[in-house]
């Protein structure tokens, strides 16, 4: 086995049974050197690869260290079906939607709306022509600070244009998606999820603030007001702030 990975593994078990714990600092350079007798090329491979794994960062002028853990968020099929409970009820603004433990007024919302043609893609989801005119919002959620996930949501703009719901001034919008198509008149009746996984673009890294070798999952939703699509979004997590829960009942 090559020497850098013999190192490299000797300090991931370190960092995996706590020995160095999320957010200490590792060895110095030339710690590691004496340590391990090799040369600092060796070392400086070592800590790339367990960088690439998502083990450790790397900051200048700090040094490398353990990785803290992200808090992780449950994302559970049932959280649609609360949303649609509380605009019956007109309980609006509770929580924040992709995290029913976690209330609105924590969380924080960049955003950014516009005007625009359907790419093929997002056309056929929502079983339109190419080029028919959407609103596009792109939204970065905050949670005390911290980004957790990116969202870029489209309504048919035929559907909102001139209303409250395609002024980015009305967000965060209490009761998301569900209290805005309610607002005019579109009930919802079902939610499609299609859920990958993929490496994270370079905006994604640096907006979420992924450290190397951790994946984002994609949700991309169809929201449904009887036959007909009325939103289509893709949302971005990194995968290790994410636990997916989904249940199915075959009775």
């Amino acid at each position: 086995m090559a020497r850098y990975r013999q190192v490299a593994d000797a300090l991931r078990r370190r960092i995996l049974a706590g020995v160095i714990p999320p957010g200490a600092l590792l060895p110095s350079e030339s710690s590691l050197m004496a340590e391990f007798s090799v040369a600092r090329g060796t070392v400086r491979e070592a800590l790339g690869l367990l960088r690439t794994e998502g083990l450790v960062v790397s900051e200048k002028g700090r040094g490398t260290y353990a990785r803290p853990v992200m808090p992780v968020r449950r994302l559970g099929s049932e959280r649609y079906q609360v949303e649609l409970e509380q605009v019956r009820k007109g309980e609006l603004g509770t929580s924040f939607t992709a995290d029913h433990q976690v209330a609105w007024s924590a969380y924080t919302l960049d955003r950014d709306f516009r005007e625009t043609p359907a790419a093929a893609a997002v056309a056929e989801l929502f079983d339109v022509s190419a080029g028919t005119m959407l609103l596009e919002r792109r939204f970065v959620f905050r949670t005390h600070g911290v980004p957790q996930q990116m969202s870029t949501s489209y309504l048919l703009l035929e559907m909102v244009a001139g209303t409250s719901v395609a002024d980015p001034a009305n967000e965060p919008w209490p009761g998301g998606n569900t209290s805005q198509l309610h607002s005019l008149g579109h009930a919802i009746t079902g939610i499609r999820e299609q859920v990958r996984a993929r490496m994270p673009a370079t905006d994604e890294v640096e907006t979420l603030r992924i450290p190397g070798g951790v994946p984002v999952i994609v949700i991309t939703r169809q929201t449904y007001a009887a036959e007909r699509v009325v939103e289509v979004a893709d949302i971005v997590i990194p995968a290790d702030r994410v636990s997916l829960d989904y249940s199915i009942d075959l009775t």
